[in-house]
């Protein structure tokens, strides 16, 4: 795989960012995805289609129960740059279904964070540059200056702490079994998406 200098990954941004999607017309996609019995990305299988399912319950889920506490919202007003999240996803990924409403919540307090979604499997040039330990995993966010698309920092797929479990497990069992994906379900439910708004408020520096 080509490595690419940050003048041309700014390219590639920026052509991306032309067939993305605002928070509610990705919302709005999936709704009608599920309608259809179908699913985003190449792997139209019904196993795909369940999961996209179950992830579009889980984001009406988030986007009206993810709270923000007035500490957040202090800090988020803070914010002085001028920033656009550029998130890779896929509608059937488990992760991206916890994590992207936590996104949409906190860029929604400012208008200094543009929160833009792209679909992996349609953007695999921009996918390529933004691996996780050499895997194509979603969701990733690029933190990039709106001005000039340079690349900030990255986050993903998944908060810390549940990087670290998933971490932890793999060295004690070597593989993630069925059983431990639900139990990070759990973890999600139970976080109620609290690592992803601290991550992401310390990504910005608040």
């Amino acid at each position: 795989m080509e490595i690419l200098n940050d003048t041309e990954i700014s390219n590639i941004i920026k052509t991306s960012l032309k067939t993305s999607y605002n928070y509610a017309d990705y919302r709005d996609l999936v709704i009608n995805l599920v309608a259809k019995e179908s699913t985003t990305g190449d792997d139209k299988s019904e196993e795909m289609v369940e999961y996209t399912k179950l992830n579009d319950k889980r984001m009406k889920r988030w986007d009206k129960t993810i709270k923000l506490s007035e500490e957040t919202l202090a800090r988020l007003a803070n914010f002085k740059g001028n920033v656009t999240w550029v998130v890779i996803t896929e509608s059937w990924c488990g992760d991206a279904a916890h994590v992207v409403p936590a996104m949409a919540k906190l860029a929604e307090q400012n208008t200094k964070i543009g929160l833009k979604l792209v679909l992996r499997d349609d953007h695999d040039l921009l996918m390529n540059q933004f691996l996780t330990n050499g895997g194509k995993s979603v969701p990733k966010l690029i933190m990039v200056d709106t001005q000039t698309n340079d690349v900030l920092d990255t986050f993903g797929p998944r908060p810390a702490a549940a990087t670290k479990l998933v971490a932890d497990y793999k060295a004690k069992h070597g593989m993630i079994t069925p059983e431990f994906k639900e139990d990070l379900q759990v973890w999600y439910n139970q976080d109620k998406g609290q690592s992803t708004v601290s991550d992401l408020l310390k990504m910005l520096g608040v």
